[in-house]
């Protein structure tokens, strides 16, 4: 089964998101490590991305964040908890 995005304005994680949907960084649900490398790409709370695209069954998501695009794996995607605008 799969989920479908919601749009409602509760929090979401940036995997749930829908194809061209924009949001807000909340939290990162990880530990130092992953936090510091999310970091490293422009993602952290307080940032806005935008889901750009994502493979099919789990695969790489990418985001736009400030004006650059990132891949990230599905499981990183999972931890980054958004606000959607």
């Amino acid at each position: 089964m799969t989920e479908k995005p919601r749009t409602d304005g509760e929090r979401l994680t940036a995997a749930r998101m829908a194809t061209g949907q924009s949001a807000t960084v909340v939290e990162i649900k990880g530990g130092q490590g992953l936090v510091n490398r999310l970091d490293a790409l422009g993602i952290r709370p307080g940032k806005r991305i935008t889901k750009v695209s994502a493979a099919f069954m789990h695969g790489p998501v990418v985001v736009r964040v400030d004006r650059a695009e990132v891949a990230i794996g599905f499981g990183m995607a999972r931890k980054i908890a958004v606000q959607p605008d």
